[in-house]
């Protein structure tokens, strides 16, 4: 559940869903509450029409006429009489129901409107007896008693009936049975929507996301389309000047880093051919030896430049014969190394580039360990992958410096010989070439002693790496 509500696609549609479930609730209520006021100003219509027309019709009459009308009055749903006084209610009430009387009969005359608390609910006609039809049931009633005063002064007391809503009505509203499947397919409805317009939401992020990634892996990766809204044009645009500034940054420090250590070798050279007029021996092999150490240390600037900014061309190789080929190079020069496994699979890499990046992973393994057991196989916990595994049999490496040793010039020994240990910058190197091309090195100890490296090589590559 929180992987869902973690992604922003899924964020957006639960928002637009509870907010448009919200909306639709809240217009519902008011929309009902709307219709029982339209419909309750209706039946008080009806009902002030029902006592206007008998108020009119008893008006002109004697009193003998007006019990004639006052019982044919009972076949009309409602009970009139004549009274002396108002029950339980000696001032004028106001209401809507009074205020509309008074509107009709005018101002002059004593209207008093009363509602009944016991007034028992009235079966439709033709209505069976009870317990013959469940599923019919009586509409729920309110009485009115209405207060009159005539021309003469006479009081008339009118008892009506009020209905309340159909049946019919609260279903068509959404409340009853009848109405679910509606209230169901609004909300199927309302559910697609909102799914459609958060994919439509997400869909720019996730591409400005998988544009990140691929910076990280590569570079030179295409810039992204400035298309779509202003602010998802914005966005790319702002994201594609960021990746240009970065590629010219890069671009900047390597060709530094390459006229630096390249312009170094012809000083290093004449100061090697001047050493050989030294007399003094001794002093001259001590030059010679620092000299050496220069030489190689620019030499490894120069690799370390190229690895991260390689131009050479991605070509599809046989992983088992280039690292058979890079053992057996080991080997005929003197290395103690065991290769076992085969594959079968291709990658596409750099050839120079993956070579040398195997070559230092066995130099390491060979100057602190003596020898190395090499093995290559399918990886099995990352699918399309292969998994080379380099063991050497040396002191291993603390575990809290396992990623300090792929900084560029740090090594384990601080004496800073050649005779034990070289200038720091193999394993940079070679991580820079695995990133290159999208592949994953680390470090661990091994359990029975020694240190392990783990490099695994996608065996699908199709972007070409600069």
């Amino acid at each position: 559940m929180r992987e869902f509500v973690g992604s922003i696609g899924n964020r957006v549609f639960l928002i637009l869903l509870a907010g448009i479930l919200v909306a639709t609730v809240t217009t519902t209520w008011l929309a009902s509450n709307e219709r029982r006021n339209t419909m309750r100003e209706l039946r008080y219509q009806h009902v002030a029409e029902r006592v206007e027309q008998v108020v009119q019709a008893l008006d002109p009459l004697t009193p003998q006429a007006r019990d004639v009308v006052l019982h044919a009055a009972d076949n009309f749903g409602f009970e009139a009489g004549f009274v002396n006084e108002v029950g339980d209610m000696q001032s004028p009430s106001t209401g809507p129901m009074a205020d509309m009387l008074k509107s009709r009969l005018g101002e002059d005359r004593q209207i008093v409107v009363q509602r009944e608390t016991d007034c028992a609910p009235r079966r439709p006609r033709n209505a069976p007896p009870d317990g013959h039809d469940r599923a019919e049931r009586p509409r729920m009633e309110t009485c009115r008693v209405i207060y009159v005063s005539l021309r003469d002064k006479a009081l008339l007391r009118l008892r009506l009936h009020m209905p309340g809503d159909p049946p019919s009505l609260r279903s068509r509203g959404g409340v009853g049975p009848s109405g679910s499947p509606y209230i169901l397919l609004f909300l199927v409805l309302i559910a697609m929507l909102a799914y459609v317009v958060a994919r439509m939401a997400a869909r720019p992020i996730k591409h400005l996301a998988s544009a990140a990634t691929e910076l990280g892996r590569d570079i030179d990766h295409p810039p992204l389309a400035e298309k779509g809204p202003t602010e998802i044009r914005q966005a790319a645009k702002a994201f594609n000047a960021m990746q240009t500034r970065i590629r010219r940054q890069i671009q900047h420090r390597t060709h530094m880093l390459a006229a630096i250590t390249h312009d170094l070798q012809t000083p290093l050279t004449r100061l090697r051919l001047r050493l050989e007029k030294v007399e003094d021996k001794e002093l001259q092999q001590k030059l010679v030896d620092d000299l050496a150490v220069m030489q190689d240390m620019v030499r490894e600037g120069l690799d370390l430049a190229r690895s991260m900014d390689s131009s050479e061309a991605m070509q599809r190789l046989d992983i088992d014969s280039l690292l058979d080929s890079v053992c057996a190079d080991a080997s005929d020069a003197g290395q103690q190394v065991e290769l076992q496994g085969r594959t079968r699979a291709f990658v596409v890499a750099q050839p120079n580039a993956l070579r040398r990046c195997l070559t230092n992973l066995l130099d390491n393994a060979f100057k602190y360990g003596q020898r190395a057991e090499v093995s290559i196989a399918l990886d099995d916990l990352l699918p399309n992958r292969v998994l080379i595994r380099i063991r050497d049999h040396g002191p291993g490496i603390p575990e809290g410096q396992l990623e300090t040793v792929f900084e560029p010039f740090y090594r384990l020994e601080t004496s800073r010989s050649r005779d034990t240990g070289g200038t720091g910058l193999g394993l940079t190197i070679a991580r820079n070439i695995a990133e290159n091309h999208g592949a994953l090195l680390d470090l661990r100890n091994h359990a029975k002693g020694g240190l392990e490296v783990l490099l695994s090589l996608p065996l699908k590559q199709a972007k070409r790496a600069r």
